[in-house]
């Protein structure tokens, strides 16, 4: 019989990965602050009238200044990761970009033995030892293409992996030790990034660059996509059984589907090098799911 947590958390990697596509077409040659305040924006309302539709609106809106304090702490990790990836995705190729950001799971799994000593059985290393060498060998190609480990997008991808992972562990933290409603965390979560994200965009049209805006489709269907697969995946870490380190591994698997969308969509390059490379983070993958 399944875990409660898994089939959530598969739905949330699907839609997730259909979302990271729709990122990709939103911020291409676009200005990525207006469409990161418009999607959350768009995203936002459909989670308002959704709960509303069910009926959970009232409850998810009481909340103590102790529990927003909380929340407030995960919308800043969230919003500086998301800042730093889609800069990131309208610099790289989205089959380099994704896959990177698919070893999230990993670091992860290093915040859990760091923080909780959750110390790896001997295959748990080998499939972390794995992820990395996909995750080098990404990093080389992307190298080949022009995009080298210190160029300004390998960077930004890093660091918004990096923070997701952070983000990853806090969840667990506020839904499982904190006991946190896990719809009036998204509730407030997607209420506070809307105040963060349009605050970094008026400074950024003040005192940056004026990058010319461009609007897209994919803009409200990248925030509803987020959404639903953020839906999910609350509801697998507010399960008393879920183990965050592999309901992040479950849920970066999108990076299947967005590899495969970028090949037939955007027209990626190095496909079959790139193959390995994602066979090695699938192998990774999987010996983490299994490792007993």
């Amino acid at each position: 019989m399944l875990n409660s947590w898994w089939l959530p958390t598969l739905c949330s990697a699907v839609g997730l990965g259909i979302y990271d596509v729709c990122k990709k077409h939103s911020v291409k040659n676009n200005s990525v602050m207006p469409v990161l305040f418009l999607a959350t924006l768009s995203g936002t309302v459909f989670f308002i009238i959704f709960s509303a539709l069910q009926g959970n609106l009232q409850p998810a809106l009481s909340c103590t200044a102790k529990e927003y304090s909380l929340v407030m702490v995960k919308s800043l990790l969230v919003s500086s990761s998301w800042i730093c990836v889609y800069y990131a995705m309208r610099e790289l190729p989205i089959s380099l970009a994704s896959p990177i950001r698919s070893t999230s799971p990993l670091w992860t799994m290093i915040g859990g033995i760091a923080i909780f000593r959750e110390i790896p059985t001997l295959w748990q290393g080998v499939g972390m030892f794995t992820i990395l060498l996909g995750y080098m060998c990404f990093s080389l190609l992307g190298k080949k293409e022009g995009f080298p480990w210190k160029s300004k997008g390998m960077q930004l991808i890093i660091a918004g992996t990096l923070l997701g992972a952070a983000s990853a562990l806090y969840d667990k933290y506020l839904l499982n030790t904190c006991r946190l409603d896990r719809q009036m965390l998204q509730l407030y979560f997607s209420l506070d990034l809307i105040l963060i994200l349009g605050t970094a965009w008026i400074l950024r049209r003040c005192f940056g660059h004026k990058h010319p805006f461009i609007w897209k489709w994919s803009i409200p269907a990248t925030g509803i996509l987020l959404i639903l697969a953020d839906y999910c995946y609350f509801y697998a870490v507010s399960q008393a059984d879920a183990p965050i380190s592999m309901i992040s591994l479950v849920r970066r698997c999108s990076c299947v589907v967005t590899f495969v969308i970028g090949v037939i969509v955007f027209h990626d390059k190095n496909i079959r090098k790139k193959s390995w490379a994602l066979l090695l983070l699938i192998a990774g993958a999987a010996l983490l799911a299994l490792a007993k």
